[in-house]
């Protein structure tokens, strides 16, 4: 089983150009365009024809493979010496209905669409009210630094393990359902989601993989009326609100706090074999290494440090970045209060109850160092040299620094390196800063418009985000410099406007998941109506490419076309 990345933006646009016909002619295999790498390789292979009813989790489980809680009953405990607790979700009193579904993230588990649409058994499944064939649910046992500080047992809270499926492609994919009741690991909470936050994590999930940006996936989102009570201001006010349960799938769902409790309840053989399972599973090629474990370490730091140099580089910000939701595959996991910025603000906080702006957007990089330092603690009793390891960790800030400048010169559109690349960058952001520029359009229409217009500030009537930057004293000289840039490289790589105006656009979305967008979605979901969500999904699907017809997705400001 090898682990699959998704596919970055800034190469999509010239596999999707090179493989059409490829497309084409496997497009009656069902073949998604999360699988455009598969296709242009040759190797589309047709869904297979098979209801739900038949359809069957692989085999061996996790369940057969780490220590099991041996106690039965579900009730909040601390847990020692195992990884799991079997637990089954509780059945929603009222019936569910289905509010979305992903057929790019169905496909994974080679299910075609037309199965989360019209059988009543895979929405019971997706709802918790039912479950497939053999299948042993159960949560897993992690703990975690919240906030920077120990919180000690954590656990699945909300959600339950349903089974692992290894694909027609041989991916292996784990299902979990996120609001599915109480779990031993449930502390005060209920074990449910609310509509609203579930159909947060349902478009972000989705929306982040069409980024290309590595992320857990969301196959399905259903709604209940049974009345949740939930505190939406934290201001002493609860409100009902509407159930939601997410069917999300990851490779693995194993996190940095999964090792972390096993280190401090010093559970020290199951440590060990849970990073063999990563490592055989996951890293494979590491399996044979003779430094197997300084080699992991390495590469989830390498992984997680380009994982958060790409949210840096699109604007998100996870909200809560505590090392029980830093996935050790690097995966964008767990979408809570998470945000992507409107106006570009280096101290924007999403999560309202980080009152110390601890995981503010510009301290992604500071967290991700903290948590990884966090690994290398729990790590420690498996590394043969402490100091080689930690050698590791101390490159993180050049690390960080180096993928991060590399993602700031793909939306420049900038081939090769220059003295003065990083200046580019720096000036920019700051001028978007001074003049609260927006940061998705601004980078945008520096995508789009042509270096002849750049330089004579000649922007087209439908701009709105660079004419507002054009403003700062700095510009004409930025500007300058920016276009100065671009002509060294027409020559040292034969570079064209049109070519360098095709990479920025598919670096530079159009559409992110903004946050009024979001809650629109959410109120007309709230009242019953769904279509808002299914729209926004189709939107955030293909995040590159202009969608005119929803112009009325559009900030106050702009103008219709965007």
């Amino acid at each position: 089983m090898v682990l699959l990345r998704p596919q970055t933006a800034f190469f999509a646009l010239g596999i999707i150009l090179g493989t059409i016909t490829a497309a084409a002619h496997c497009s009656k295999f069902a073949c998604s365009p999360s699988e455009v790498l598969r296709i242009s390789q040759g190797v589309c292979h047709k869904l297979p024809d098979i209801s739900f009813s038949s359809w069957r989790f692989s085999q061996p489980t996790l369940l057969q493979i780490f220590p099991v809680d041996a106690e039965r009953r579900n009730y909040v405990r601390q847990v020692r010496n195992a990884l799991f607790s079997l637990v089954s979700p509780t059945p929603l009193r009222r019936p569910p209905r289905a509010v979305a579904f992903s057929a790019d993230a169905l496909q994974l588990l080679d299910l075609s669409s037309g199965i989360a649409t019209q059988d009543q058994l895979f929405l019971d499944v997706a709802a918790g009210n039912s479950l497939v064939a053999d299948s042993q649910p159960f949560a897993h046992r992690y703990g975690g630094h919240q906030f920077g500080s120990w919180s000690g047992q954590l656990g699945d809270g909300r959600a339950h393990y349903l089974g692992q499926y290894v694909n027609r492609y041989s991916d292996p994919w784990e299902v979990q359902l996120k609001g599915s009741g109480r779990t031993p690991y449930s502390r005060h909470g209920d074990g449910r989601a609310v509509l609203r936050s579930s159909v947060r994590e349902f478009l972000a999930s989705e929306a982040m993989y069409h980024l290309g940006i590595p992320t857990s996936r969301a196959a399905s989102l259903v709604v209940s009326n049974d009345p949740i009570m939930r505190d939406k201001f934290y201001d002493g006010h609860p409100e009902r609100e509407p159930a939601g349960v997410v069917m999300r799938l990851a490779p693995s769902w194993f996190r940095i706090g999964s090792l972390e409790l096993m280190h401090v309840n010093r559970e020290f053989d199951t440590l060990k074999s849970t990073v063999d399972f990563v490592i055989d599973h996951y890293f494979p090629s590491l399996k044979h290494s003779q430094d197997k474990y300084l080699d992991f370490f390495s590469a989830v730091v390498d992984a997680t440090t380009a994982m958060v140099a790409q949210w840096q580089g699109v604007g998100f910000a996870h909200g809560v970045c505590n090392t029980d939701n830093f996935s050790l595959l690097s995966l964008t996991i767990d979408y809570g209060p998470f945000g992507f910025l409107d106006k570009y603000d280096p101290s924007f906080v999403p999560n309202t109850s980080d009152d110390e702006g601890l995981y503010q957007f510009q301290r992604q990089p500071e967290a991700a160092k903290f948590n990884l330092r966090q690994l290398w603690t729990a790590m420690g009793t498996l590394f043969n040299d402490s100091r080689r390891s930690f050698a590791v960790l101390s490159k993180f800030d050049n690390i960080f620094h180096e993928k991060y400048v590399v993602v700031m010169q793909r939306k420049l559109g900038l081939l090769g390196e220059e003295d003065g690349d990083w200046r580019l960058v720096v000036q920019l952001l700051d001028m978007m800063q001074t003049m609260f520029a927006d940061h998705t359009m601004s980078w945008r229409e520096l995508s789009e418009i042509s270096k002849a217009d750049l330089l004579e500030s000649n922007f087209s009537e439908e701009m709105w985000a660079l004419p507002k930057l054009s403003e700062h004293d700095e510009w004409p000289a930025w500007r300058v410099a920016y276009i100065q840039r671009l002509d060294k490289q027409v020559d040292s790589h034969d570079d064209t406007d049109d070519l360098r105006r095709q990479r920025m656009i598919s670096t530079n979305p159009r559409y992110v998941l903004r946050n009024y967008m979001a809650e629109n979605a959410i109120r007309r979901a709230a009242s019953g109506h769904y279509s808002e969500v299914q729209k926004l999904h189709k939107v955030l699907q293909e995040p590159f490419q202009r969608q005119v017809s929803n112009a009325l997705l559009c900030l106050g400001g702009c103008v219709d076309g965007w």
